[in-house]
This record gives C-alpha cells, structure tokens and sequence, in this order.
C-alpha cells in the first residue's frame, strides 16, 4: 500500500496531473487562502460568514472545500459577498 506522498509523488508524474496541480496551488489555494484569513481576521465562523450573505454554513463549507479540491471556483459575485460579510472589500487590478 502506497502512503499518501508516494500516491501524490506517483500522480504529479503524470503531465496533465501536474499542471493540474501546479494551477490548483497558484489559483484557487491563493483565493481561499485570502477568504480563510478574512474570515479569521473578523473572528467569524462558516455559520457566521453564511448568516451574514443570508444561506447556510454548508454553502460556506463546500465553497471553502471545492476551493480547496480545486473541483469549483465560486463567481466573483459570490467571492465579494463573502468577503463584505467579513467586512472587507474585494479590489481587482489589471496590470
């Protein structure tokens, strides 16, 4: 039985698995990085964070996972949703 870096070690030997990978970790990794920080930032809970953009925990949690499985990106409308319950303010710049 294989442990979980030797299974990852194997997958990332894979071409497409890699770049998979390697946009997972520069994209989705970075927005959920930032949407975990300011919900700990305003000291809120996924419940919290849900109340305030009027749906359920759950949404938050499976918002806060996909991100993470890299399996879904949530739109930019929700993405400042969530961060005005966080009292933030989403900024876009093209450079």
């Amino acid at each position: 039985m294989l442990t979980h870096e030797q299974l990852k070690a194997k997958a990332l030997e894979n071409r497409e698995v890699r770049k998979e990978y390697e946009r997972v970790n520069r994209e989705e990794f970075a927005l959920l990085d930032m949407l975990l920080q300011a919900r700990r930032e305003a000291g809120l809970t996924q419940a919290d964070v849900a109340d305030r953009m009027g749906t359920k925990a759950p949404a938050i949690a499976r918002m806060e996972r996909a991100l993470a499985s890299g399996k879904h990106s949530p739109s930019i409308s929700t993405v400042r949703r969530y961060l005005e319950a966080c009292g933030k303010d989403l900024r876009l710049e093209v450079a």
